[in-house]
């Protein structure tokens, strides 16, 4: 949520900034501005709602400076408006920020009993004051930065530029991502990679309590208590045409298209398929740590809590020790029971979920094994764990996530094939069977995504559903509460995910001729218990969509429609039964003219509570 972007260099700054802003665009916001160092001033140009609005005020300005800073603003404190965009301004500093300032009620009044006046109703506008305020004993924005950010607290990532030192762009971070891109003879800093792609791929990452100051020549980075840092850049190997559309309607749609190759790369170079093994350095633990594993606890968030409890599945399944799936969301305010013997999985598509990251940091203190499964390279939850398996699936643009999904239960099944034969409780012949599984998926999920047109008549059908039901079991109840949060994220219909053994005890009241019911049906161990709930649907004129495996007769001669992926082996049917639901919901959304890629109140990346 929200997005940074800034720049120091001889090129002019604003259409740089202006186009980093958009390629943030994904993270969702309400408002957006640019500050440009021209002169000896500041220009700052703010504008209510979408980034042509900014571009329009920006064409009315000459802004030619070559520094300046750009924000994209989700509201937090303070409606949108124009005076609570940022950036923010106090005297001849201005500054950015994504994050909560939690004490900015007692700073405000004690800046206001020193004098300040406020021109807006946001937290991030204290910021400005207690820089301009130091400014007053030093001429040095980096000092005057870290000691504005001794007096906050909260989760942030800034950037602040003053008409003082008009050469420099100093930054920090606590808890909320911020990246800074190396060029030749510039410098630029963002919320994401994304941003700063089209200009370098050498890049830094900030870690927790830490602050730069950027100049055209580079970087320098210190601790908050004034420690010097030294690390080296790492080399991005994303391309700029990832993040770009590449001829589909929306990125969401492209993502979802890029199913199989995200899956190949996330396999690729992991797989020692004849001694059914898997590369483990990235993994974090050899066999004594994953013997010593007494239970295994996976923390996740929103789509990547589905995926935790896929993984959940596998692990007992194959490790054979116990296994829960955690809304970390929940976990860090519940005084949870973390012990030396636990393995805790923290999953993410942007490795920086600021509940997964406070789960993860209360099992790491309690002494658990900490591996993070997630996508952004470098990341503030890998950077906490012991270990990291990242999925290769590249930048994801739409807020509603496809691809990092599929990827993640890609990871979460090697993980659990690694823990298994680490502890002895998976032989390598029924490791290679797993594994040539995964292997087969790439290929069948190009077959399945081939028939988008079948559930795009689906979606046409059912667009005007004002609710719907998706009905699975096993590994398909995962994907059912998937379908139904894509479909609630995207098209603002109403949909609840159920495992199909709990519709007895209460969803069946809600089945009629008019509610269209999603059967997660594959050819699998609950096939037949399965089958006997789609009976019980039609018998109450429930109308079905059933999601089959080929060739399933007795299904087509029950369902309204049907949907068939390819056979695969059972324990990777989820990657392809996911696929038709996905595309069901981006059809239906596009059909009533949503907006697909950022749908109304959320945010790609959830960096506060």
């Amino acid at each position: 949520m929200c997005g940074i972007v800034g720049y120091v260099g001889p090129r002019t700054a604003a259409p740089i900034l202006l186009d980093g802003l958009r390629r943030l665009e994904y993270r969702g916001y309400d408002s957006a501005g640019l500050a440009i160092q021209v002169g000896a001033e500041l220009e700052v140009v703010r504008a209510v709602g979408k980034l042509d609005n900014l571009l329009r005020a920006c064409e009315a300005r000459k802004l030619e400076g070559g520094l300046g800073i750009g924000h994209t603003r989700w509201a937090t404190h303070g409606r949108p408006s124009e005076p609570n965009a940022h950036p923010h301004v106090a005297g001849d500093v201005a500054v950015v920020h994504n994050g909560i300032i939690e004490n900015h009620l007692e700073l405000k009044r004690e800046l206001e009993a020193d004098g300040a006046r406020f021109a807006s109703d946001t937290d991030t506008e204290i910021v400005a004051h207690l820089v301009q305020r130091a400014l007053g004993s030093t001429s040095d924005l980096f000092a005057a930065v870290r000691a504005a950010l001794g007096r906050v607290r909260g989760a942030y990532a800034l950037a602040v530029i003053s008409a003082r030192q008009p050469d420099r762009i100093v930054v920090a971070k606590s808890a909320s991502p911020l990246v800074i891109g190396l060029g030749e003879g510039e410098t630029l800093c963002g919320s994401d990679i994304a941003a700063l792609l089209p200009h370098t791929r050498r890049m830094v990452f900030l870690d927790e309590g830490e602050m730069a100051e950027l100049t055209k020549d580079g970087v320098r980075i210190e601790t908050l208590e004034g420690a010097r840092v030294t690390r080296e850049p790492r080399r991005i190997d994303w391309s700029p045409v990832q993040a770009e559309k590449d001829g589909y309607k929306h990125f969401m749609l492209k993502e979802i298209f890029e199913q199989p190759r995200a899956i190949a790369d996330t396999l690729r170079g992991r797989i020692v398929l004849e001694d059914g093994e898997l590369v483990d350095q990235e993994i974090g633990f050899d066999a004594e740590v994953a013997r010593g594993v007494e239970r295994v606890v996976l923390l996740a968030c929103g789509t990547s809590y589905h995926a935790a409890l896929a993984g959940r599945y596998w692990i007992e399944q194959y490790a054979r020790v116990p296994a829960q799936a955690e809304l970390a969301s929940e976990v860090r305010y519940r005084e949870p029971v973390f012990t030396p013997r636990d393995l805790v999985i923290a999953i993410s598509q942007s490795g920086e979920t600021a509940d997964t990251l406070a789960a993860l940091r209360s099992a790491k203190e309690a002494g658990a094994r900490v591996l993070a499964v997630a996508n952004v390279l470098d990341s503030a939850i890998p950077r906490a764990a012991h270990g990291a398996l990242y999925t290769h699936a590249g930048p994801e643009i739409g807020v509603a996530s496809t691809k990092c999904f599929t990827a993640q239960l890609t990871a979460l099944l090697m993980i659990a094939v690694h823990l298994g034969r680490r502890r002895g409780s998976l032989g390598p012949d029924r490791a290679r069977t797993l594994l040539h599984g995964l292997l087969e998926v790439p290929a069948a999920l190009r077959q399945a995504l081939e028939r988008k047109d079948a559930v795009y008549e689906v979606a046409r059908r059912w667009q005007s559903a004002r609710h719907m039901l998706f009905l699975g079991r096993g590994l398909n109840f995962p994907i059912a509460l998937e379908g139904a949060l894509k479909l609630k994220e995207i098209s603002y219909a109403h949909a609840e995910g159920y495992a199909a053994g709990e519709m007895k005890h209460g969803p069946i009241a809600l089945i009629d001729d008019s509610m269209p019911v999603v059967v997660l049906l594959p050819r699998d161990a609950h096939y037949e218990k399965t089958f006997g709930n789609l009976q019980e649907v039609r018998a109450r004129e429930g109308r079905v969509i059933a999601v089959t495996t080929d060739g399933d007769d007795p299904v087509s001669r029950l369902a309204e429609h049907v949907l068939p992926v390819p056979q695969v082996p059972e324990h990777v049917l989820p990657l392809l039964t996911v696929v038709p639901l996905q595309l069901l919901a981006y059809f239906i959304a596009d059909l009533k003219g949503t907006d697909v890629d950022q749908p109304r109140n959320l945010a790609k990346t959830v960096t506060v509570e």
